[in-house]
């Protein structure tokens, strides 16, 4: 089987009922933007998200756990558009993710990507995820179901250019070969809060391995990390750049789960979930 056509215990929709949904992925994705608002789009739907649902909506990382809170507020078919109050408050890995979950369980490979958009803020490059899908050629194409209606974007949100989604490692490769600076690439006033601010060589760093896990069936939370803390450029070492350069030139699957397999790389069963409200945390993941 197609291990890109194979559900992971984050992806898997558990015993949801697809007969009733669309297979192409532009409608799929349509279905997706109308469940979920962005955590962060509630002033532009004039919604005032409750604080309980901002803070822990977004920890569900299993779709499984999004599914249960969507059929919670409401017992429509997930064809059906919902009002900002029936929706799940989530981040951009949550439209990903719950886009890749559909396409897999209608029939197309897909897997979710991290790395960082040009589209949300001229000459800065934010931190993001989206869906990729494989075209009935064996190509691959990047999709954004968050920006696939209710945003103004100058591309297809079905095909997003690849120099307006940078995955995590040609981020790196860039800012390592000095076509790109590293302080332009994280986020910036996360949730509002002017200065609260996330930016550099690290940031990328952090991302080139959720992305390398992801690839490998491990599709964890944005703010999810495993071994030393580095928060710093300051505190990358010689080992850490040369891991991730390797990663970052890696050009084929198998390359990508040789890398995976090695332990600094492979996800832990127990990681550090450095949650946006509900402070710092050990998580115990699901094998299965």
């Amino acid at each position: 089987m197609d291990f890109h056509l194979k559900q992971t215990v984050y992806s898997d929709p558990g015993d949801l009922d697809t007969s009733g949904l669309p297979r192409d992925p532009g409608e799929l994705a349509r279905v997706v933007r109308d469940l979920i608002i962005h955590r962060g789009e509630g002033e532009q739907f004039g919604y005032v998200v409750p604080e309980r649902r901002l803070h822990d909506d977004a920890e569900a990382r299993y779709v499984t756990e999004l599914l249960r809170v969507l059929r919670e507020r409401g017992d429509t078919p997930l064809t059906e558009p919902r009002a900002p109050a029936r929706r799940f408050v989530g981040t951009c890995r949550d439209f990903a993710l719950l886009h890749c979950s559909l396409l897999r369980a209608t029939g197309t490979a897909a897997r979710i990507r991290c790395g960082f958009a040009t589209y949300f803020d001229e000459g800065f490059h934010c931190d993001h995820w989206v869906t990729e899908y494989r075209l009935p050629d064996g190509s691959w194409r990047l999709a954004d179901a968050q920006v696939h209606h209710e945003h103004d974007v100058p591309f297809d949100p079905l095909d997003v250019p690849r120099d307006q989604f940078l995955v995590a490692s040609g981020a790196w490769r860039a800012c390592r070969e000095g076509r790109a600076d590293p302080q332009a690439f994280g986020l910036i006033d996360l949730n509002g809060i002017e200065g609260l601010s996330y930016t550099g060589l690290w940031f990328v760093r952090a991302n080139v391995r959720r992305d390398l896990a992801a690839l490998n069936g491990v599709e964890l939370l944005p703010w999810d990390s495993w071994g030393p803390e580095i928060e710093d450029d300051a505190l990358l070492t010689d080992e850490d750049l040369a891991l991730t350069d390797a990663v970052a030139a890696a050009r084929s699957e198998e390359e990508l789960r040789r890398l995976y397999a090695s332990p600094p790389l492979t996800v832990p069963d127990e990681i550090t979930s450095y949650t946006t409200y509900n402070g710092v945390r050990k998580v115990t993941l699901r094998r299965s």
